[in-house]
This record gives C-alpha cells, sequence and structure tokens, in this order.
C-alpha cells in the first residue's frame, strides 16, 4: 500500500492558542506503540490538558490523551501514558532554555500524520491574563463585523 502524502490532521489545540502566547512553534517526531499509531488513524486524540517536558536532554510529552484501539488486545497502550518526542539536540536545547525563563512552558498545538508519520507540532508559550483573553475576543469580533460589512457592501451594489 503507498504511504500517503501531505498533511492529515488528527487533531488540534484551539484551547492553547486562546490560553497562550505562541513565541516559536516546532515540528517533532513521536515515539508511539501500533495500537497508539492505529487509534490515531481513526481520528481520536485529545491535546487539551497535554503539556512537554525537557528531561535529562529529552523532551516528553504528558497528558495527551490517544484512547485505547478499539480492536486491540492485551497489548493496547495506556491512554495518558508519557511519549517521547523526538527532535535535534539543538532544538532541544534552545527549548530547555526557553522553559527555563519564567512563566515559559510547552504546549502541542497539534497532532497530525505527515507523510505516514505522527508529528506533533509543539509551541513555546507565555500564559495570557484574563485582560488578554477578553482582548483578543475584542479584535476577533471587530474582525468578523468589518468582514461582514465589507460582504454586505459587496451584496448591495
Amino acid at each position: 500500500m503507498p504511504r500517503e502524502k501531505g498533511r492529515v490532521l488528527v487533531a488540534q489545540n484551539r484551547k492553547a492558542r486562546h490560553d497562550y502566547h505562541i513565541d516559536g512553534t516546532y515540528e517533532a517526531g513521536l515515539v508511539l506503540t501500533g495500537t497508539e499509531v492505529k487509534s490515531l488513524r481513526e481520528g481520536r486524540a485529545s491535546l487539551v490538558d497535554g503539556y512537554a517536558a525537557v528531561k535529562e536532554g529529552e523532551v516528553w510529552l504528558h497528558n495527551v490523551h490517544i484512547p485505547e484501539y478499539t480492536q486491540g488486545t492485551w497489548t493496547n497502550h495506556e491512554p495518558r501514558r508519557v511519549r517521547k518526542l523526538l527532535l535535534h539536540r539543538d532544538q532541544i536545547r534552545k527549548l530547555s532554555a526557553k522553559t527555563h525563563e519564567s512563566g515559559l512552558t510547552i504546549v502541542p498545538l497539534a497532532l497530525y500524520f505527515k507523510d505516514g508519520y505522527a508529528k506533533v507540532e509543539i509551541g513555546v508559550a507565555r500564559g495570557k491574563k484574563s485582560y488578554d483573553k477578553r482582548h483578543s475576543i475584542a479584535e476577533r469580533e471587530a474582525k468578523r463585523d468589518a468582514d461582514r460589512a465589507v460582504a454586505r457592501r459587496g451584496r448591495d451594489d
């Protein structure tokens, strides 16, 4: 069977973009078991409570929920197990240095297949305050209102 091409999105963490300012993003591979891959191919995963941490020169993904594979046997995986991320050594050093700064964390933004390989997009993030969230919502609503006005004007002509 030929390997699929392009990017196939499995899960996205929209809440992360609402709760955090994303400073930079990285694409990382995942170390997965067979039943995890099969469950992901069914499009089942949740990144909501997930985060990544650098420990002893390796990056680990915590609290990402990949449910058990329905046709799995006794070899099925633990849904919220800690998974290793595959990054280059210099990327790990940069992430480690950034997370030692106060207030920065690593959050998963998207989980997808790229050319047949499971990948996760992680972002270095700084938490937003509640007034920042309100400001983001106000900006989004103002943009939506402006787009509606432009569309309405185009229909009137």
